[in-house]
């Protein structure tokens, strides 16, 4: 079947159609997206005001357009930190489902953690033993591991690259105490979750999804995107530190010069290399295996998992 995903993320809006069906690995068909970070949007009350609002409705209807053009079968649609966490949000999904006919489903921030868990579970597999799974997004940071497909923790925190760029920069390149300061907060919220995450076993493989790693793992010397998804993409716990230091000293022009990293994104580089680094030394990550797979596929994973059908042992195939 035809499947579209359509991402409302705190940088992103992003509509990704896929072909796939139960036991397949999902393959991307078209991908349509729009860097309209909702975050900036947001006034002193934490609304999004309308001239956000309205962009994320146009694009949405014209992301419906795009499926019905694509030959989508099933469009599912859902939002993150931003919208979730805006005092207006709800009203906003009401005002978008009104002009485009489609339903939005708000994740919660451990929904999020879990689904992410589930697609680097489905990309790795079993013999990846216990997972540790981190993913950085524009609003917040998700935290899970595991040894299942379902995690035995799953965290979000108020740490994501967008968030902590807005909130505690003033300049581009921030001044070296407001970097001391966002350093030290991070830290002191990631420690909070340390002993919960651990408790249940040291992880045999750790593992970062979001663009935000995947920037960072290419500055630090990890193979294009042009090279294909299935190019091991490390990112060490030493390059990392090194890394986090020196993004904050560049203006977000200068990091749009490294490697891999996009001038939209730029700007908040320097925040998230701040989270990555607390993420990885805290947790005693040496080593982090950048996952081509996220969210949005652990989604699409859900919604095969539960198409309609029976098993029948005697010809090993499923029965509509």
């Amino acid at each position: 079947m035809r499947l579209g995903v359509l991402d409302i993320g705190s940088n992103t809006v992003h509509l990704l159609v896929v072909d796939a069906h139960r036991g397949a690995r999902p393959m991307p068909a078209y991908s349509h997206k729009e860097g309209l970070r909702l975050t900036e949007y947001l006034d002193e009350e934490n609304r999004l005001r309308a001239e956000g609002v309205e962009r994320l409705a146009a694009f949405v209807e014209g992301a419906v357009h795009l499926a019905e053009d694509k030959g989508v079968e099933d469009l599912l649609a859902f939002a993150t930190s931003a919208v979730r966490e805006a005092a207006n949000g709800l009203e906003v999904l009401a005002q978008v489902e009104e002009r485009s006919g489609v339903h939005i489903e708000v994740l919660s921030g451990r929904d999020e953690a879990r689904l992410t868990f589930l697609a680097v579970r489905r990309w790795y597999g079993w013999s990846s033993g216990r997972l540790l799974v981190f993913d950085i997004g524009g609003g917040s940071l998700e935290i899970a591991s595991g040894v299942d497909e379902e995690p035995d923790v799953a965290v979000s925190l108020p740490l994501g690259a967008g968030r902590l760029t807005r909130d505690w920069f003033t300049a581009d390149p921030p001044s070296a105490e407001e970097v001391r300061k966002l350093r030290r907060h991070v830290r002191t919220e990631i420690a909070r979750t340390v002993g919960d995450v651990v408790r249940n076993g040291e992880a045999d493989r750790a593992v970062a999804t979001s663009k935000t790693f995947k920037q960072l793992a290419r500055i630090a010397g990890a193979a294009p995107s042009s090279d294909g998804p299935y190019v091991s993409r490390p990112l060490s716990r030493h390059a990392m530190a090194d890394w986090a230091v020196k993004l904050t000293t560049m203006g977000g022009a200068e990091r749009a010069q490294l490697p891999g990293v996009s001038e939209g994104r730029a700007a908040q580089l320097a925040a998230g290399a701040l989270v990555a680094d607390a993420a990885m030394d805290l947790f005693e990550v040496d080593r982090l295996e950048v996952c081509p797979w996220a969210l949005r596929e652990g989604v699409i994973l859900r919604r095969l998992d539960i198409l309609p059908g029976r098993f029948d042992l005697r010809t090993d195939s499923a029965l509509e």
